[in-house]
């Protein structure tokens, strides 16, 4: 397929595909499917080898968060029946981080809920990232406390962060129908902010939502000129009690084509699969390891992932190999610093507190789902790790 040839190509190249290049990837039928699979995994191998990232969620703070996000458990009114809890202290983050590294996790992701940091809660934050740090020697910190202040970015670094995770989520044109109690332009600020005081910025997407192939290709264009280093790619997982309950609009073979267009599109960034993986890709999550170079490892903020031994299990039978601590993720040209983009592209530097988790409580289905069905019997409202008494999924 000529389009494919092109597009690998140009991530080879570093060379930024037309959107009527990216939006002929979602386009693609079901039976070249694997040909967009083998395609996009050329551009991920030339750039990561087989090497998969882990990363660890710790929730610091969980619900009662007063933005409206739409799709999060944890939003002004949500229903859902998820853990709620304030502050962690620093020791019990850094006991929930040790499972997530012993597991073989490299980055260690502090997330809490709410529109974004006090200066105290920096502070709190701060003497997390230090106690982990100090009981962790090597480990990758990253922080995803919702929109920054002036100045707070700057202390986060100070205090040993290495990176800010904060979501575009969706395109700037329908950015008002999920959120209206922030901006588009608030997050673009944040991601702006985190690159600025030398934070490597995170920053990613959630389909599923209800959104076109054209919103699709905006936030995915629109995170490729704000230069993270890292883009998650989160799928839907529709809470009862949330406003997106009944939006369940992804099938295995669609998240495919997403991650594959966003491999083309941002060939030598660390493209992360987030929450929603075990729901919506299923059985074909090894295939996903030909496109993304890193996961999370076992559970995510409000809702159960899949055991971290049979993440590990998955990652060895698929012939790929977990990155060491020694092994630096990114590739030279972008892990030195710089804009990573070819001159003719134009360099932009610039990364939610709404991080993206779901998940509907179903039981087990009496019998075998039809192609299309929700898969709602997969998913599983968090009841263990950080802020309960059971032991984390790592």
């Amino acid at each position: 397929m000529d389009l494919l040839n092109t597009l690998v190509d140009k991530g080879l190249r570093r060379e930024l595909p037309t959107r009527e290049e990216a939006l002929a990837v979602l386009a693609t039928s079901d039976d070249d499917l694997l040909d967009v699979v083998a395609a996009a995994g050329k551009v991920r191998r030339h750039w990561f080898g087989r090497r998969v990232k882990l990363n660890y969620l710790v929730n610091l703070k969980s619900g009662l968060c007063p933005e409206d996000c739409s799709y999060c458990s944890q939003r002004l009114g949500s229903k859902a029946d998820i853990l709620k809890y304030t502050w962690l202290k620093p020791d019990e983050a850094s006991e929930a981080a040790a499972a997530g590294l012993a597991g073989g996790a490299k980055r260690v992701c502090l997330v809490a809920s709410g529109r974004g940091p006090t200066d105290r809660d920096v502070d709190r934050v701060s003497e997390t990232i230090k106690a982990i740090k100090d009981q962790n020697e090597g480990v990758e910190v990253c922080a995803c406390l919702g929109l920054l202040s002036d100045g707070q970015a700057e202390r986060l670094r100070e205090a040993g962060a290495d990176a800010y995770n904060h979501n575009l989520n969706t395109s700037e044109a329908t950015y008002g129908d999920i959120t209206t109690t922030h901006t588009y332009a608030d997050r673009v600020d944040t991601v702006t902010k985190a690159h600025a005081a030398g934070l490597s910025a995170c920053s990613g997407l959630i389909a599923g939502m209800g959104e076109s192939d054209e919103d699709l290709v905006d936030v995915v264009f629109s995170l490729r000129e704000l230069d993270p280093d890292s883009v998650p790619v989160n799928f839907l997982i529709p809470f009862e009690g949330t406003p997106l309950a009944k939006e369940w609009n992804l099938t295995p073979q669609r998240c495919l084509r997403i991650l594959a267009m966003v491999r083309f599109v941002c060939p030598d960034v660390e493209v992360r699969i987030a929450g929603g993986r075990e729901v919506h890709l299923r059985t074909m999550q090894p295939l996903a390891l030909h496109l993304a170079n890193s996961i999370f490892l076992g559970d995510y903020l409000t809702s159960e992932g899949q055991a971290g031994k049979a993440d590990l299990e998955m990652i060895a039978d698929a012939g790929f190999e977990v990155e060491g601590a020694d092994q630096v993720t990114l590739p030279e040209h972008r892990a030195s610093g710089g804009c990573h983009q070819d001159a003719s592209d134009g360099c932009h530097d610039g990364a939610s507190g709404g991080c993206h988790d779901g998940g509907v409580c179903g039981t087990a289905a009496d019998a075998a789902p039809s192609v299309n069905e929700p898969r709602t019997d997969l998913v599983a409202v968090r009841r263990r790790g950080a802020g309960t008494d059971l032991a984390p999924n790592a």
